[in-house]
């Protein structure tokens, strides 16, 4: 008996708009409680192409205010980035007191993209796995919380999404060449992703792997375990109360045909 009920609980489907509008509510609590406790908070994504990354981001910052969550994305350096030290051109985009910044891709380009494509030396990626470490722990002395999620997707499921990205015209956008070089270079990402953890998964700035071959329940488990790792408080807000709108005082409005509306076709 105590199997069947197992057996049924697993199956029983779960909602995901409810369980949505349930972590949006506590994520509202936590970004009240970064502001009041100025806290320092960095989400790194990271993974391969197709895994569900960017609709996990927009989930998480759709309830919260874009000057306290911030999502940074950023493209290819330019010739003067390639001459700095590998980490500068992040620096500038890490978050102050009071924020959270969500890097879609991040410094473990160097370890992914570039290491696989050739867009980087040898010595400049085993540079990088000795360096981001340490990279890394400075930040959490600094007081910064670091959280780092990969994304695991199967290549069954990313050829399927691919597929899709190339025959919806609203996710053609979403598919490049690039994304055709990753697929025939599957293993080569396997063994630089392998190498990544093996140098990167630290104590103080571990890891975790998110299963995203189905993308409802990757980006709820990934919201959930955030909220999770991060201390907070439910910030008591204070009342408000609307005031009246002003007495006329003989102020006259223009007509409404000085101004020029939107046409109203729906």
């Amino acid at each position: 008996m105590e199997n069947t009920t197992s057996k049924k609980e697993k199956k029983k489907k779960f909602n995901y708009e409810e369980e949505l509008v349930k972590l949006h509510t506590e994520l509202v609590n936590l970004q009240e409680w970064v502001k009041k406790a100025g806290l320092k908070v960095v989400i790194i994504f990271e993974g391969r192409d197709a895994s569900g990354k960017g609709g996990t981001i927009k989930r998480f910052t759709e309830p919260l205010n874009p000057r306290v969550c911030k999502v940074v994305a950023l493209g290819v350096p330019t010739e003067k980035e390639k001459t700095q030290w590998y980490f500068q051109r992040y620096v500038p985009y890490l978050p102050a007191a009071g924020e959270i910044v969500l890097f879609d891709r991040s410094w473990y380009n160097r370890a992914g993209v570039e290491k696989v494509m050739g867009f980087c030396t040898e010595d400049e990626h085993n540079e990088f796995l000795r360096s981001c470490p340490e990279f890394e722990r400075m930040l959490v002395r600094s007081g910064t919380i670091v959280l780092k999620y990969w994304f695991s997707v199967s290549d069954e499921e990313q050829e399927r999404r691919f597929k899709n990205r190339i025959s919806n015209p609203l996710k053609r956008w979403k598919f490049s060449p690039m994304d055709l070089e990753s697929r025939s270079r599957w293993m080569e990402y396997s063994k630089a992703k392998d190498q990544m953890f093996a140098h990167t998964d630290t104590k103080q700035v571990p890891w975790f792997v998110v299963n995203a071959d189905n993308k409802k329940k990757a980006r709820l488990n990934c919201i959930s375990h955030i909220l999770s790792k991060i201390p907070y408080e439910k910030v008591n807000l204070e009342p408000i109360e609307l005031p009246p709108l002003p007495e006329d005082k003989g102020y006259v409005r223009p007509p409404l045909d000085y101004q020029t509306f939107v046409p109203e076709k729906f």
